[in-house]
C-alpha cells in the first residue's frame, strides 16, 4: 500500500514559527538531504513556505484573529475534531502513498482527528511531544500558582477551574472539551503508533501519568554545530535568551544579578518584559534589554557572554537553547527542573541551581565570575564536544530512520 522513503511530515504551521516547527522543517531537510521525499500537512498560512502539496492543507485557524461569531463556532468545532483535516489527509495519502506518518503539533488547528484516520488506512504515525499536552489540557502543567499536576488521574475539570488556558474560562471550557473528546476516542491512546521524546525527564513524566513505557522512544533534539563558529574569550555578562514569559523564571535571573552585583544580557521580547524592567529598577540589577534578535545577531550576544542562564519555573521538555550555547563554547547555568539537568553535566559544561532560588542561582554567577576564562572556555569546549558526539543532526536521523524501520515491521 505504500511507497518506501516517502515521509508525511504533520505539523500545524509551515513556517519557522516557534521551537517545534524548527525542528519539523530541519527534519523534513535531513530526510530530503537522503532522498527521502518529505510530503508536508499543515494548515494555510499566509507566512508558510510554498509545497506542491499545499492544495492539501487544511484551512487557517488563527488565535487573536477577529472572526465573525459564526466562523467562531465552527472553529470551535475544528479544534475539537477537524472532519476536514481528516478528508484531506486521506486524499492526501491516496496520492503520496506514505511509508510512514511523523506529526509534530497537531493540536488546535489539524487536531488529532487525523490520526483515527492514518491508521485505518494503514499508516504507521509517530507524533513527536514538544510540550505535555498528551497528559495536561494546557500542555504545560503550569497554572496562576507554579507547576501544577492537578489533572493527573484524569481531573481535567482543573483546567477550567483555574482558567489555565490564556486566563480565560471560554478558552479553557474549549480545550477541556477537546481533550475530553479526544480521551473518549483514543485519538492518542489508540491512533498514535510510537511517540518521540526529546527528554527523559517526560518520558518518565508520562510514564508517571499512567502511559506505557514501551509506546515512547527517547530521541533528543539536535543543533547543526557546523554553522555555529566559536569566537572569543568569555565576556563577563550572564545570557538568557528566549520568550519573556513568567514561566522562564526571569524575575529570579533579575534579582540574583542583583545579589551577586554581576552583569546580565536579556535577549528576547514578550508579556513580562515591562514587569521585568521594572523589577530591574527596583533592584538596581546591571541588565540590558537587547530586544529581539536571530541568526548571528543572535549568535554575538552568546558569544560575547560568560555564560548563558536558563532559569525556568516550569517542565521544560529539552531546550534547544543549551545546545546553541554549547556549540558556540559557553556553558550553561540552569535551574534543576524538567529536562534541563539533564542536558548539563555539573562541572562540566555548566551547572544546576534550584529552580526559584535566586540566592541558589546569585551563587553560581558569582562562582562563574570568579573562574578563570581559560576554566570557563574548557567548561564551554565540553560542552560542545559533547553536542558534536550525541546532538548532531545525523544522529537524530539515524535513531528517526531506527524507529520507522522498526514501526514498519510491527505494523
Amino acid at each position: 500500500m505504500s511507497t518506501d522513503n516517502v515521509l508525511l511530515s504533520i505539523n500545524n504551521y509551515y513556517y519557522r514559527r516557534g521551537g517545534a516547527e524548527v525542528v519539523f522543517l530541519e527534519q523534513n531537510r535531513l530526510f530530503e538531504e537522503i532522498r527521502w521525499e518529505v510530503v508536508p500537512f499543515a494548515m494555510r498560512h499566509r507566512k508558510n513556505q510554498s509545497s506542491p502539496w499545499q492544495d492539501w492543507f487544511v484551512d487557517e485557524i488563527e488565535f487573536g484573529e477577529s472572526y465573525s461569531l459564526p466562523q467562531k463556532v465552527v472553529n470551535a468545532g475544528k479544534i475539537i475534531y477537524s472532519f476536514e483535516a481528516r478528508r484531506k489527509i486521506a486524499a492526501l495519502v491516496a496520492r503520496a502513498r506514505p511509508a510512514v506518518a511523523h506529526a509534530h503539533n497537531v493540536y488546535h488547528h489539524i487536531s488529532p482527528a487525523i490520526f483515527g484516520k492514518l491508521k485505518a488506512l494503514g499508516v504507521p504515525t509517530v507524533l513527536t511531544l514538544h510540550d505535555l499536552k498528551i497528559a495536561c489540557p494546557a500542555y504545560k502543567m503550569l497554572t496562576h500558582d507554579g507547576v501544577c499536576e492537578r489533572c493527573k488521574g484524569g481531573a481535567i475539570w482543573n483546567a477550567v477551574t483555574h482558567r489555565c488556558v490564556k486566563d480565560s474560562l471560554p478558552l479553557s471550557m474549549v480545550i477541556t472539551a477537546e481533550t475530553a473528546v479526544h480521551r473518549i476516542l483514543g485519538c492518542y491512546s489508540r491512533h498514535v503508533d510510537r511517540f518521540v521524546v526529546p527528554s527523559r525527564f517526560y518520558l518518565e513524566k508520562f510514564v508517571e501519568w499512567g502511559w506505557p513505557r514501551e509506546r515512547f522512544v527517547h530521541v533528543p533534539n539536535f543543533v547543526d554545530a557546523v554553522h555555529l563558529r566559536p569566537e572569543g574569550k568569555p565576556g563577563k555578562a550572564f545570557v538568557f535568551f528566549g520568550r519573556l514569559g513568567p514561566e522562564k523564571g526571569l524575575a529570579t535571573f533579575v534579582r540574583a544579578l542583583a545579589l551577586a552585583g554581576t552583569k546580565g544580557w536579556i535577549v528576547g521580547t514578550g508579556p513580562e518584559e515591562a514587569r521585568l524592567r521594572q523589577l530591574v529598577a527596583e533592584t538596581g540589577a546591571d541588565v540590558e534589554f537587547l530586544g529581539y534578535r536571530t541568526g548571528e545577531a543572535l549568535f554575538d550576544a552568546i558569544r560575547g557572554a560568560r555564560a548563558m542562564v536558563l532559569p525556568s519555573e516550569w517542565y521544560e521538555n529539552a531546550p534547544m537553547s543549551v545546545m546553541e550555547a554549547y556549540a558556540l563554547e559557553r556553558p550553561v547555568i540552569g535551574a534543576a527542573i524538567g529536562g534541563i539537568p539533564e542536558l548539563i553535566r555539573a562541572g562540566e559544561t555548566g551547572a544546576v541551581f534550584p529552580s526559584g532560588d535566586a540566592e541558589a542561582l546569585a551563587a553560581r554567577l558569582t562562582e562563574f565570575m570568579e573562574k578563570q576564562d581559560d576554566e570557563i572556555l574548557a567548561m564551554g569546549k565540553a560542552g560542545r564536544r559533547w553536542v558534536e558526539e550525541e546532538f548532531t543532526a545525523v544522529r537524530y536521523r539515524e535513531r528517526l530512520l531506527d524507529l520507522y524501520r522498526d514501526m514498519r515491521v510491527a505494523c
